[in-house]
């Protein structure tokens, strides 16, 4: 099983382990392009600060998140999963997992990364900003470099693949023959999407696909049904669905 999660634009500061090795990570075959697209993000940080600060939808106030690209060789790390925050990873809950759930997660989940493409739980990496969406100087949008690499190691992933990916990092490339889940908020016949809902059910979901494990579409369903109003499967398709004005998720 692979299960593929998105980022957070929200990371920990700081760390306590030695700076960044590329050649350390999990996935060996994306170095050339995190090696790249490192270098290239730290020489804009240091080159034009202002002109990466606008690029990366950072306001004035956020200009720490391009000091900590000027500095990504040299910052301290921490595991993946530490270094993303925010609702879904919160409730995730990791570092709770049961042995046997913590095994299943260190062999089956990946994280998105604009930046290194797909994370381990326990790779280590320095904090840094960068998503899917941004044109980056000097190499312009990310889905061209990253697809050709990307794509490949994506497509030989063995067992059953759940993709909890959102848009702009599933378009980095495809993952062929996985579950898409999606989870729709339903008032009155009209399905949105909803932040919050969205990220908390998907983390919700991803620990107990670690817990219990899947093999199946049909075994995805059934680890969300506890988290949503009702599941509706369409072949590869899984969406979970939320009824109700304001429901008041993690109470």
């Amino acid at each position: 099983m692979l299960v593929l999660l998105p980022p957070s634009e929200g990371k920990a500061r700081g760390g306590g382990g030695r700076p960044l090795d590329l050649a350390a990570l999990s996935r060996p075959a994306l170095t050339p392009v995190r090696e790249r697209l490192v270098d290239a993000l730290a020489q804009a940080a240091r080159r034009d600060p202002e002109g990466l600060r606008v690029a990366l939808g950072c306001t004035p106030g956020q200009a720490h998140e391009v000091a900590a690209d000027a500095a990504l060789r040299h910052s301290p790390t921490l595991p993946a999963l530490q270094r993303y925050t925010g609702v879904l990873y919160d409730v995730l809950g990791y570092t709770s997992l049961s042995p046997a759930g913590r095994r299943r997660a260190d062999g089956s989940l990946a994280v998105a990364s604009a930046l290194f493409g797909l994370l381990s739980p326990r790779d280590r990496v320095p904090a840094y900003r960068l998503s899917a969406g941004t044109s980056l100087p000097g190499v312009g949008p990310l889905a061209a470099l990253w697809r050709p690499a990307l794509a490949p190691e994506l497509a030989g992933a063995r067992g059953l693949v759940v993709d909890l990916r959102s848009a702009a990092y599933a378009a980095l490339a495809p993952a062929p023959g996985a579950v898409r889940v999606r989870v729709l908020r339903d008032v009155d016949g009209q399905r949105t999407t909803v932040s919050h809902d969205n990220k908390w059910t998907k983390g919700r979901l991803a620990r107990a696909l670690c817990e219990a494990g899947a093999r199946t579409p049909h075994d995805v369903a059934e680890a969300g049904r506890e988290l949503c109003d009702a599941v509706e499967v369409d072949g590869l398709a899984v969406d979970l669905v939320l009824r109700g004005l304001a429901r008041a998720r993690g109470t």
